[in-house]
C-alpha cells in the first residue's frame, strides 16, 4: 500500500507544510517546509496569537507551492489532505484547517483532521526504528508535559501532565527572567554549556494528592520558575552580578533531571520496556543525555524522535493522518471545525460522521 498525504500545521507561531509517503511499511518524508514566526514574537518575550494569525494566512500558499514544488508531485499524486485542528490558538488553527478543507472540497481528495498532540506521538514514526507496543511517551513541549501510555497505535492513556506550566513554557518565563531571547529553550541550552550546574540548587516540584502524599507522575514547574525569579532578585538586592550561566545551567540540570525520574518511575511502575521522547524540549541536549544514561541503567529501550521533528512542524500530522487512513479510519467531516482545547483521549471523534466542533 503506498497512500501520500499533503499536510498542513498552524497551531501557534510556526506555518508548516509537508508531502508525506507510507510506502513498504515506512514513513517517509518527501517534502517539509517551515516558516518560523520566532523571531518576530521574540520582541514581545512570547507568541501575539493576532500576529500569528496573520502571518500564517500571508505564508500559507507559498509554502503549499514550495511543499508541492519541492516533492515534485501535483495535486493527482495526493491521496489525503491532512491539518491540525486541535488544539492550538483558534486564529492560527483556523489557517491550517480551512486551508485544508478548500483543497479538500476542490480536488475531491479526503480531509483528515488531526490532533496536535497525536501528530507529536506520530514524529516517532518518521524513524528507522520504530518501537514497539506498549510503550510509554512523554511528549514534552511549549505548551504541554504529559506521560502517555500507548497500548496501540490510537489508544492513548494519560499517566502523568503538569498542573501548571509546561517545561517549555518554564523555558521561555526563565529566559526572559534572565534577559535572554525567544523561544527560551534554545537560549538557556546555549548559555547553560558555559554555567556551573550545581551552583544553585532549585526545587523539584511536586503536586499534593488530596488524601495525603504527591502524585508519583505529575509535574509543576510554575514553582521552579518563581525559585529562579526569588534567587535573582536576592542578587539584584546584593548589587552582585547575576551569573546568568550559571543559573541557566542549575535550572535546565532540574527540568531535565524532575522530567527523567519521573518519566522511568512510571515506565518501571507500568512494566513498560519500551520509552518514547517527543516535542520541542525533547530536542534539548541534556534532556537527551541523562535520559538515555538513566533508561539504560534501568534496561529501558529509549527512542527519541529526530531533532528535526521535534518542534512543531507538519511531517509529524502527515504521519499521524497516514496512520489513521492506514489502519482504517473514516475521513474528517469537511464540516469539522477547530477546537483550542481537545484532550488527547477524544481524537478519536475527529474522525466521527457527526464533528464535536
Amino acid at each position: 500500500m503506498m497512500q501520500t498525504v499533503l499536510s498542513l500545521e498552524t497551531s501557534c507561531d510556526e506555518t508548516a507544510v509537508a508531502v508525506v509517503r507510507y510506502e513498504a511499511k515506512k514513513f517517509k518524508v518527501i517534502a517539509n517546509c517551515i516558516s518560523s514566526q520566532a523571531e518576530e514574537h521574540s520582541q514581545w518575550g512570547g507568541v501575539v496569537p493576532e500576529i500569528a494569525s496573520r502571518r500564517h494566512l500571508e505564508v500559507m500558499p507559498f509554502l503549499i507551492e514550495k511543499a508541492m514544488n519541492d516533492s515534485g508531485i501535483d495535486f493527482s499524486d495526493i491521496d489525503l489532505i491532512a491539518a491540525t485542528v486541535a488544539p492550538g490558538l483558534t486564529g492560527a488553527l483556523l489557517i491550517a484547517s480551512v486551508t485544508a478543507r478548500t483543497l479538500s472540497s476542490f480536488y475531491g481528495i479526503p480531509f483528515f483532521g488531526v490532533h496536535h498532540l497525536e501528530g507529536h506521538l506520530a514524529s516517532i514514526l518518521i524513524s528507522d526504528e520504530i518501537p514497539p507496543l506498549p510503550y510509554l511517551v512523554l511528549l514534552v513541549s511549549g505548551g504541554h508535559t504529559e506521560l502517555i501510555r500507548v497500548d496501540n497505535e490510537i489508544e492513548f492513556k494519560r499517566l502523568g501532565r503538569s498542573h501548571d506550566d509546561a517545561a517549555g513554557e518554564a523555558f521561555d518565563k526563565v529566559a526572559r527572567l534572565l534577559g535572554l531571547s525567544y523561544p527560551g529553550g534554545p537560549a538557556i541550552e546555549k548559555i547553560a554549556k558555559s554555567g556551573y550546574s550545581k551552583r544553585f540548587v532549585f526545587p523539584k516540584g511536586r503536586i499534593s494528592m488530596p488524601g495525603g502524599g504527591f502524585h508519583p507522575y505529575d509535574f509543576s514547574f510554575s514553582g521552579l520558575k518563581t525559585a529562579v525569579l526569588r534567587q535573582v532578585e536576592k542578587l539584584k538586592l546584593s548589587s552582585k552580578e547575576i551569573p546568568v550561566a550559571d543559573i541557566a545551567a542549575s535550572f535546565e540540570e532540574v527540568v531535565a533531571e524532575v522530567l527523567v525520574e519521573r518519566t522511568l518511575n512510571c515506565a518501571i511502575d507500568e512494566g513498560i520496556s519500551s520509552l518514547v521522547m517527543v516535542g520541542g524540549v525533547a530536542a534539548n541536549n541534556r534532556l537527551r543525555e541523562l535520559m538515555q544514561k538513566k533508561s539504560k541503567e534501568n534496561s529501558i529501550k529509549l527512542y527519541m524522535a529526530s531533532k528535526a521533528f521535534c518542534t512543531d512542524n507538519a511531517a509529524m500530522i502527515g504521519a499521524a493522518a497516514l496512520r489513521r487512513s492506514i489502519l482504517g479510519a473514516a475521513p474528517s467531516s469537511i464540516e469539522l471545525g477547530v477546537s483550542a482545547r481537545l484532550g488527547l483521549d477524544q481524537s478519536n471523534l475527529l474522525y466521527s460522521s457527526s464533528p464535536p466542533f
